[in-house]
């Protein structure tokens, strides 16, 4: 007796296969690759190091204070001791560089979670999605596809961000080890799941990429900068403090603060996790649902 079908493709075939896809298409650019990696080391390395704000209070600026008269050996000893201490009040870390290259994660984050909307208006306008929608591939696979790509570059591109970090000085905390990393992983997992599918949930019923490029020009940065990617949330304004105490990317850049920089606050952390985690499963459920009713032909 003859067996039929003997071959069933699992969901999981589909996801791979439309992920596999988007991998390549990625790996056959390799100056996407180099600029996605060279915006960040910019960034770290003419910024970063740029904005030394431990040395605001040398001798050299505040050594003419009006109407104190300390001697300059006293003064110098004194100033030395200022900078570490304000940069460690505010920052938690003696320089800046360290507090703002792991926050250059959550700029890897948003700026590769971005382009996973652009992908499927792209495919759109190829005809490419149309294929796809008329096999027996589910809609769910499709937005899943596209954000296991942006997981997974996403997840490349901070391995290398970290190594270069610390090649230009990061200082890692003593509670840092290997185990960490996945920790980082993780928490980069569930923020691109969580973007993506926000950005892809926009992106469903576009025809013209100039619309979504609009769009995520506008979200982008005030998501970036009403975070505490480069600077604490305590220290802004309290208008700007109620939007990064509910921006996602400020619970990713505290949590890999947590797991690199800074010492280790298991509570702070599981808060982290747990925003993030209810982040990803209500907009991924949200794109599911919205591919299932405006994914079409």
């Amino acid at each position: 007796m003859s067996k039929l079908n003997e071959h069933h493709p699992t969901k999981f075939h589909g996801v791979w296969a439309l992920t596999k896809r988007e991998l390549k298409k990625w790996l056959k650019e390799p100056i996407i690759l180099l600029m996605a990696i060279l915006q960040p080391v910019i960034w770290m390395g003419l910024f970063g190091k740029a904005m030394d704000l431990g040395k605001m209070f040398s001798n050299s600026n505040l050594g003419s204070i009006p109407g104190i008269t300390i001697p300059s050996e006293q003064l110098q000893a004194m100033l030395a001791q200022i900078g570490p201490i304000v940069m460690n009040n505010i920052f938690g870390v003696k320089d800046y560089f360290s507090y703002m290259s792991v926050g250059m994660i959550s700029f890897i984050v948003l700026f590769t979670t971005m382009f996973s909307g652009m992908s499927i208006v792209w495919d759109r306008r190829l005809g490419f999605l149309n294929k796809v929608l008329s096999t027996p591939v589910s809609r769910a696979a499709i937005i899943f596809s596209k954000v296991l790509n942006a997981s997974l570059r996403a997840m490349f591109q901070a391995t290398i961000i970290l190594m270069l970090a610390v090649i230009f000085g990061l200082q890692v905390s003593s509670t840092f080890s290997v185990i960490n990393i996945l920790g980082i992983y993780a928490a980069v997992f569930l923020l691109c799941l969580g973007l993506s599918s926000v950005f892809l949930a926009v992106a469903l019923r576009s025809t013209k990429w100039e619309t979504q490029m609009a769009i995520v020009n506008l979200i982008n940065l005030p998501l970036m900068f009403a975070s505490n990617t480069f600077f604490p949330i305590s220290q802004m304004p309290d208008w700007i403090q109620a939007i990064a105490r509910v921006n996602p990317i400020s619970y990713l850049t505290d949590a890999n603060r947590q797991l690199t920089v800074l010492p280790l606050d298991a509570s702070s952390l599981m808060v982290d996790f747990a925003f993030l985690g209810v982040f990803a499963a209500v907009f991924s459920v949200i794109g599911i649902a919205l591919s299932w009713r405006y994914l079409t032909k």
